[in-house]
């Protein structure tokens, strides 16, 4: 499996304010774009996996709306999630 306790706890400690910490905005942040890396891989194999392609779509959106909550909560945190990640925004 490609996401496992070990991985989790990984990305919990690098993104989170401590390391158990998994219901920040920035921990959920983290852990919704390491898995739409690896959806989008899994599709550039498997392009007719609508299911997934769904799933991607849907974790997307979950991703957008936790960075426009926390761009509106606390800018400076938003800044430094999406330099850390390195995403387009």
């Amino acid at each position: 499996m490609y996401l496992n306790k070990e991985k989790k706890a990984e990305i919990f400690g690098q993104y989170g304010k401590t390391a158990t910490d998994t219901g920040s905005a920035e921990s959920q942040i983290a852990l919704f774009s390491y898995r739409i890396a690896h959806l989008t891989e899994h599709l550039k194999n498997n392009h007719k996996d609508h299911n997934t392609a769904r799933s991607l779509t849907k974790l997307v959106g979950k991703r957008r709306a936790l960075l426009d909550y926390l761009k509106d909560r606390d800018i400076n945190r938003y800044r430094a999630i999406v330099k850390a990640l390195g995403l387009r925004r």
